[in-house]
């Protein structure tokens, strides 16, 4: 008979981590631990961490449902479990709790090795390319990571903005236009909805520039109408990001996708609702022709690997991918994952520290 349960972890930012929605200081994680009665040794280990004012299932009541899930489990008295099986335990309106489950029994099915799947990345054998993330602060603190990020060998930087004063941020892209030199450095912004449909246009004008690769939810979710007249027009591609947030539904998908016409998709499967429907969302984008990429969503290592190892099962070689965010936390979950010249590996050998 399998048994799950579950471990708390508040996990400490190094540094405020400021976005347009406020600063972070904290992060709680939610650990699944599934494992056999008969072998106990052997753990599957999964990551519920959903974030505030952003996840469908954030907040007061999200630990009472994840021992609720718990309890659930062990009364029915499974005696396996997949990967499908789990999503379907978990409702679609809880995507950080279905994510969590749905890597525990990938881990406990791989033999309880963080080995959720067999492929280049997780086998040690090619690295991730990832962006380096400068997060929102003060000009000085900007600057300060810009110059870490281009130091340490990134090849593409993505910067918080709308906090600012609009030019100020302009002045630093323009900054890093000219610190980067002659090197070819691919800059991504990230707004966090925080541009008004009125204004969004012309700001994507001065934006364009900088020669952007793209720019994620300019403008508030649930906006289709503007969103879509806005991607017709902005000379910066546009990447949904929180729209697609929450959005389950097959034919409502279908239908964002195609009155918006994005250029980019940017999948977050903690937001999404897991392995299962990042991949649904990878086959939606690519069978209308959109870009996308995958994001981790401040995720713990235990999170981190498990969406890094979900992004190895594509090509995305010359791609970067949002999977840095494991440097965050001083209190971390230890693990064999490490970022160099802008791409993140994964040592199968490596020692993991139990969550």
């Amino acid at each position: 008979m399998l048994l799950l349960s579950y471990q708390r972890r508040a996990l400490r930012f190094n540094f405020p981590a400021r976005t347009s929605r406020g600063a972070l200081t904290e992060h709680v994680a939610y650990y699944l631990r599934l494992h056999d009665a008969r072998q106990p040794a052997v753990v599957g280990w999964g990551e519920a961490a959903p974030l505030a004012g952003l996840s469908p299932d954030y907040g007061p009541a999200f630990e009472a449902q994840v021992a609720a899930l718990c309890q659930q489990f062990n009364q029915a008295r499974h005696a396996t479990l997949t990967a499908a099986d789990a999503a379907a335990l978990v409702p679609a309106a809880l995507p950080a709790l279905r994510f969590a489950l749905e890597t525990a029994a990938l881990d406990l099915a791989g033999g309880g090795r963080h080995q959720l799947y067999a492929n280049n990345f997780s086998a040690g054998r090619a690295g991730l390319p990832i962006n380096g993330l400068v997060w929102m602060g003060d000009a000085a603190f900007m600057r300060t990571q810009i110059r870490q990020k281009l130091a340490a060998g990134y090849q593409c930087l993505k910067l918080k903005i709308g906090s600012l004063d609009f030019d100020t941020e302009l002045a630093l892209l323009a900054e890093i236009r000219a610190e980067a030199g002659p090197q070819e450095l691919v800059l991504r912004v990230d707004a966090n909805g925080a541009f008004a449909p009125a204004e969004a246009l012309g700001k994507l004008e001065r934006l364009a520039q900088f020669d952007l690769h793209s720019i994620e939810q300019p403008i508030a979710a649930g906006q289709w109408p503007a969103l879509a007249e806005l991607a017709r027009h902005s000379p910066v591609p546009i990447a949904l990001d929180e729209e697609l947030i929450g959005l389950v539904d097959p034919a409502r998908q279908a239908a964002l996708l195609s009155q918006v016409r994005p250029p980019y998709l940017v999948l977050k499967p903690t937001l999404l609702g897991g392995h299962a429907a990042t991949r649904r969302w990878v086959a939606l984008a690519e069978a209308a022709g959109i870009g996308w990429w995958l994001t981790s969503a401040l995720e713990s290592n235990i999170g981190l690997n498990a969406v890094a190892q979900l992004t190895g099962e594509y090509d995305v070689a010359g791609f970067a991918q949002g999977l840095g965010t494991g440097q965050l936390y001083y209190n971390n979950v230890a693990a064999p994952l490490s970022i160099a010249a802008g791409t993140l590996r994964y040592d199968p050998a490596g020692p993991w520290e139990t969550p």
